[in-house]
């Protein structure tokens, strides 16, 4: 019986022609192939129809699919395996060499196209590069490229490039109309790819315009609230000083009547309630509790008094510690600006000297390596307190009643 298979004897692996005997010698490396009248396994899937060549592969495949119904097509597809290696189809020695030329096109339709006024090299390079079609596919061609660089250049190619049989042409009458509709048709193509790219454009502005009017609204609105807040401190430190300034100049007042030998005057005649029913209604308030900002205020407070013949020292450590909690408000990323070495002569001579470490404490600012910095970590930069800080800042730095009287 004649050989209707090649059997590797490295492997045992069976082969269906001298091809792939060779395909296997050249992924395996072996060499001994034999002719064997064993066939080649054909086992069909009955669910997706996917030949198998051996029991493994068809395992392997139930095993992926689930399919397990197969048809064995063994016999179908014996023939007896032919050992003649095929012969390989050889390059002619005379091969034309890869000579560049211009290419051929439609010679009508190029006739047309010159006819309507194009360049020969720009009609040229549309039908080769339109694919030599028809006159309407070039005339959109050249519309399409007429922004190239190249578009007058004659295109070049090998020398074996043919070009179809062309369609019969048309009077010249009717290659006008029809370059006329074509220009026409790409012309309002064009024009409403335009359009649509500008409407786009402006959706497009018109979102981002939006959006900055939506930031620059809620910018304008928070730096409102921040004027509102700090004119009111400040309207509530006037306020106060005022008032220490009136209970001083009457307590002068009674002074000088004293020393003059006058009695004292008379008090109005609006009966006032006794001290036992001030206490009374003292004691029945609920007392609040002193917030961040007053603890601020009170510390500023204490420090101009602390160092009230020298204004000059008080103004420039007040404005130092602004320019800290500036920072830090800007910057809440940057550990440069939370991070102060106290024994920085800088710092020293502005902040340190007039005990302005409690005001940076009561910012958050913690004393860290063996108390040598002062610093404050990331999670506690608290933006409220560092605006109110800066609130409290700016009024010690420009309300001149602030400080006068200590309470």
């Amino acid at each position: 019986m004649a050989g209707v298979s090649l059997k590797c004897g490295d492997c045992g692996a069976l082969l269906k022609s001298v091809e792939e005997a060779q395909e296997h010698a050249e992924l395996t490396s072996h060499s001994n192939f034999s002719e064997s009248t064993e066939a080649v396994l054909n086992l069909v899937c009955s669910s997706c129809g996917k030949p198998c060549r051996s029991k493994i592969e068809s395992d392997l495949h139930t095993k992926r699919t689930g399919h397990t119904e197969f048809i064995d097509k063994t016999l179908e597809a014996v023939i007896p395996i032919s050992l003649e290696v095929p012969k390989v189809a050889k390059e002619s020695e005379e091969a034309i060499a890869a000579e560049m030329v211009v290419p051929e096109v439609d010679k009508k339709l190029l006739e047309e196209l010159e006819a309507m006024g194009f360049p020969t090299a720009r009609a040229t390079r549309a039908l080769h590069f339109s694919g030599n079609t028809s006159l309407e596919a070039a005339v959109n061609w050249v519309v399409e490229h007429e922004a190239d660089p190249d578009i007058d250049q004659m295109p070049m190619v090998p020398v074996n490039r043919h070009v179809e049989a062309s369609k019969p042409s048309l009077t010249p009458e009717e290659m006008k109309l029809k370059a006329q509709e074509l220009q026409e048709r790409a012309r309002k193509k064009k024009e409403e790819e335009e359009r649509r790219m500008e409407r786009e454009r402006e959706k497009e502005r018109i979102r981002v315009g939006k959006e900055l009017l939506e930031a620059k609204r809620i910018e304008e609105e928070n730096e409102r609230k921040r004027l509102v807040a700090l004119r009111k401190a400040e309207k509530e430190e006037e306020k106060r000083a005022r008032e220490k300034i009136r209970q001083k100049l009457e307590e002068d007042k009674a002074e000088r009547r004293r020393k003059l030998g006058l009695p004292p005057e008379e008090p109005s005649a609006a009966p006032k309630p006794s001290a036992s029913i001030v206490e009374e209604k003292k004691s029945a308030l609920p007392v609040r509790p002193a917030t961040k900002a007053e603890h601020m205020r009170e510390c500023l407070r204490s420090l101009k008094q602390n160092h009230k013949d020298d204004d000059a020292k008080v103004k420039r450590a007040f404005q130092t510690l602004l320019t800290y909690i500036g920072n830090v408000a800007r910057n809440p990323d940057e550990e440069k600006f939370r991070k102060i070495r106290l024994n920085n002569q800088t710092f020293q001579d502005r902040v340190g000297s007039v005990k302005g470490v409690e005001f940076l404490e009561l910012c958050g600012f913690e004393k860290v390596e063996g108390e040598e910095f002062l610093f404050l970590s990331r999670n506690k930069v608290d933006m409220q307190v560092l605006n109110s800080a800066g609130s409290e800042l700016n009024s010690a730095i420009n309300n001149p009643f602030f400080g006068v009287l200590q309470l």
